[in-house]
């Protein structure tokens, strides 16, 4: 090696300025990649050819054995071996935690000798430094070189370099194991994110046993499992994503992306570019390369919600990705490849909208290839307290409350509406309800006004607060009644007052107590068969 490459302990100035540079180009090195064994095997080369180093091995603990990390200088054999943890010079330094020298490697007995011959084929006496590699006060592995033998070598000052060395090698070791660390929660995490997305989408999420929705169960299972371009229609409200969901979940490319796009959120200018990316400088402020969403679903599903939004220019490209699986990015000439499923779902007219001339007719026949019609909730109302026992259970554990039902009463308004918002409409009514009630019990005031107006539900235009109290009125033994199936004298005990008064509102409500009773149960007081006659 050239003198004025070689470390020169005589000329402290310039050996510290030497070390110094050599430090900054490891820390470079092994800050400059996450390939650990790559990095390590240029620390090695950086010091052979700054530091009078022949030949440099880093080895870890793997396993209760210390196994070769990289080796610079070394035969390829060198690579398989191993050590026990106490066995030769390396063992030692790893089990003790301490750095060893060997001045003259030719005069240690205790030598293995495994890597290479004693004199290093002629080259001259060796030196030999071993340091460990401590992480987080365990001792994880060594780092060793042979030095030439040179009489006058500070080695004190050696292995404080080699010292500082090693401890970047520790650092960037910890670094690497917090980031694989990172990466297998981030797997575990997508692993179970998918998991819940399928669970939470699976077919029996759909809920509702109405013969409208089950027809659409069936239609979901049909196509789930093909590559057929799905069109969901429906009105706003009824559940079209999750039916969207639900087939991508359950499909064979459930394990690729699901992408979302609004039409309608995208004004005219963004959705072409939203779709199907651009270039780098397509258009003023276009300063790199963007991938639309139909390469990021790659593999995987699109789902264009409310796709009867989309203009002309857009659906013309639109047609083209049907028909031949390929587009360009905006301001580019390269044609890129796709494999994507695509779902799209509108609450828009479309024969109307292609009679108007606002929908091109070839691409609606493009996705008109398996449509699946939700039914609005007013076509469902069989589903109605299913539903509503739902969302009672998800927004009670929300919100933290203990609410167990919905009163009879508050069952029939909700039964009476004619739900212009469907679904989502019935969502939001329950979440508020759940919000207001401070029982047990959600009964009709903690429904929304909308509910309970003539606008909304056609009922009384007025209503007086007589009339407005005995309909609360009426509620609370409605409720009360239908608790202690029909049983009077437990009714009034509920609502804190006399069986004589009960039964007198209830003559004066015009209550049917007979509908509460469970057939062919004995009444529990035998008094209740004459409570008429004591009204």
């Amino acid at each position: 090696m050239a003198a004025g490459r070689q470390e020169s302990d005589s000329a402290p100035d310039s050996g510290g300025a030497r070390r110094l540079s050599t430090l900054l180009e490891i820390s470079q090195a092994l800050s400059g990649t996450l390939n650990l064994k790559a990095a390590l095997q240029r620390v090695l080369g950086i010091l052979i050819r700054h530091h009078s180093v022949a030949r440099g091995m880093v080895t870890l603990l793997r396993d209760n054995e210390l196994r070769v990390e990289a080796i610079e200088g070394f035969e390829d054999r060198a690579r398989a071996i191993r050590y026990r943890v106490g066995e030769g010079i390396t063992g030692k330094v790893v089990e003790s935690g301490r750095p060893i020298v060997v001045p003259r490697i030719s005069k240690e007995p205790a030598f293995l000798h495994r890597a290479a011959h004693r004199t290093d084929g002629g080259r001259g006496e060796l030196s030999f430094i071993c340091v460990p590699v401590v992480v987080q006060r365990a001792t994880v592995g060594a780092l060793a070189v042979d030095l030439r033998f040179r009489a006058e070598r500070d080695y004190e000052s050696s292995v404080k370099f080699f010292g500082i060395v090693s401890s970047m090698i520790a650092q960037a070791l910890n670094v690497q194991r917090l980031v694989e660390e990172e990466r297998r929660r981030l797997v575990d995490e997508n692993t179970h994110l998918r998991q819940e997305l399928r669970e939470r989408y699976d077919f029996s999420n759909i809920i509702g046993t109405s013969g409208p929705t089950r027809l659409m169960y069936e239609q979901v299972a049909q196509v789930a499992t093909s590559n057929t371009t799905v069109l969901i229609r429906g009105e706003s409200g009824t559940g079209k994503e999750l039916i969207a969901h639900a087939i991508h979940y359950n499909s064979l490319r459930a394990k690729k992306p699901f992408v979302k796009v609004s039409c309608a959120a995208l004004p005219d200018t963004l959705i072409e570019s939203e779709l199907f990316g651009y270039e780098k400088g397509a258009f003023t402020g276009a300063n790199a390369r963007k991938k639309g969403r139909f390469e990021l679903a790659e593999g995987g599903t699109l789902f264009l919600d409310e796709i009867g939004d989309v203009n002309l220019s857009t659906q013309v490209k639109l047609l083209r990705v049907l028909q031949e699986r390929e587009f360009e990015r905006l301001g580019g000439t390269d044609t890129v490849k796709i494999n994507v499923r695509l779902i799209a779902a509108t609450n828009k007219d479309m024969e109307k909208a292609i009679a108007e001339g606002a929908f091109r007719e070839d691409l609606y026949y493009r996705l008109n290839v398996f449509t699946i019609f939700v039914p609005p909730l007013r076509e469902r109302k069989a589903d109605m307290l299913l539903l509503a026992d739902h969302f009672l259970e998800k927004f009670s554990r929300e919100h933290g409350k203990v609410i167990k039902r919905i009163s009879t009463p508050a069952i029939d308004m909700l039964m009476s509406y004619h739900w212009p918002g469907n679904v989502r409409e019935l969502e939001n009514a329950l979440e508020r309800a759940v919000l207001v009630c401070d029982g047990a019990v959600i009964h009709g005031h903690h429904l929304p006004p909308s509910l309970q107006t003539a606008d909304a539900s056609g009922t009384v235009t007025r209503v007086s607060l007589r009339d407005a109290v005995a309909a609360y009125e009426r509620d609370l033994i409605l409720d009360a009644l239908k608790t202690t199936r029909g049983n009077r004298a437990k009714a009034a005990r509920l609502l804190d007052t006399t069986e004589r008064i009960l039964n007198y509102k209830v003559r004066g409500h015009s209550i049917d107590v007979g509908r509460f009773k469970t057939p062919g149960v004995r009444r529990e007081h035998d008094d209740e068969a004459g409570a008429d006659s004591l009204a």
